[in-house]
């Protein structure tokens, strides 16, 4: 951390606390806490430091937590969806999940002394909740029929797991982007129809071909807030698939050692970028990355309208076809 920075913690109580006690410490006190109760936990513990494993301490509802998952790309195996659907019965009318904009589900009613056995479950079947509250990169989003889509130029689900196991060292909580200035959204399209809304994240891909070659051309800095609403702006730069997760470090580690952190309402990605400048942001990115990008293509592939996938369409797979439905 530099000498700036650590002056900026001082002015800052959740720069303060993060720099106490890493927020991903409390994963190995889950058993301490499931058997004190809630009542008894360290107020911050509680209130602030569980967020960093997904579990969210509600006034509204003492005692009944909130855990919200890491869903990439919103994709779940039956399996998985069982498993979650069997955590929120056993708490009857309090057991509930809400669908996020983020293609994420959280689980409501949680209680403190089942969280042992919740994560267990969890694991069991390749899902995790790490790094979803405070300072983290939230759950990466993608097209919704990504793999599906017969029209879609690149099926990004690969590439999104892979983001996520990179940045949560393969969903076991990795400490290297636990401590950014504020949260953090990534979006990845192969799509044609913009269907993550790439200009509200901080960081988005949306297709492009440079050459003949496809890639991605890079947004940033997107993101709304009660201080300031934004759109991602071009970062003048294209990579191929091959590169995203490590422009995703790159980005993330330049965020996390320069960005602003004395006063929360500025500190997201813009921010940055606007103290930088935008050509100076693109060229710190490059040297932590360790090597130039490409100046972007001149036409991306976003040229159709939004569409809301409620119905019967076919697939790329012949004779196959995807069934959208609406979630009230």
């Amino acid at each position: 951390m530099t000498e700036a920075t650590a002056t900026k913690v001082s002015q800052n109580k959740f720069e303060k606390l993060k720099a106490e006690k890493d927020g991903l410490a409390v994963k190995s006190e889950i058993e301490q806490y499931a058997a004190m109760g809630w009542e008894a936990m360290d107020e911050i513990d509680r209130e602030h430091r569980l967020k960093w494993i997904g579990v969210f301490f509600r006034p509204v509802t003492p005692g009944k937590f909130m855990m919200r998952l890491r869903l990439p790309n919103g994709i779940m195996t039956s399996s998985q969806m069982r498993t979650l659907a069997a955590v929120i019965q056993r708490y009857g009318d309090d057991g509930y999940a809400d669908i996020t904009t983020r293609q994420n589900l959280q689980l409501r009613g949680i209680r403190i002394e089942d969280l042992p056995e919740i994560f267990a479950q969890l694991q069991a079947v390749d899902l995790t909740s790490v790094q979803t509250g405070m300072d983290n990169v939230r759950n990466i989003t993608g097209d919704p029929v990504a793999g599906l889509d017969a029209s879609e130029l690149f099926d990004t689900r690969e590439v999104v797991q892979q983001i996520q196991d990179m940045l949560t060292n393969n969903g076991v909580g990795n400490p290297e982007f636990t401590n950014l200035p504020r949260k953090f959204n990534i979006a990845i399209t192969g799509g044609r129809d913009n269907s993550v809304h790439a200009e509200i994240n901080d960081l988005a891909f949306i297709p492009a071909y440079l050459d003949g070659s496809f890639g991605f051309n890079v947004l940033v800095g997107g993101f709304f807030s009660a201080k300031r609403c934004d759109a991602a702006i071009p970062l003048n730069a294209w990579i191929p698939p091959e590169d995203v997760v490590a422009v995703c470090r790159a980005v993330l580690e330049v965020f996390r050692d320069r960005g602003l952190r004395a006063n929360r309402q500025k500190s997201r990605l813009m921010w940055l970028i606007d103290e930088l400048g935008l050509d100076n942001f693109r060229s710190v990115v490059e040297q932590q990355l360790g090597k130039p990008m490409l100046t972007a293509a001149a036409k991306d592939e976003i040229d159709w309208e939004k569409r809301d996938h409620i119905g019967v369409y076919p697939q790329k797979q012949p004779g196959l076809n995807y069934v959208g439905l609406n979630v009230p």
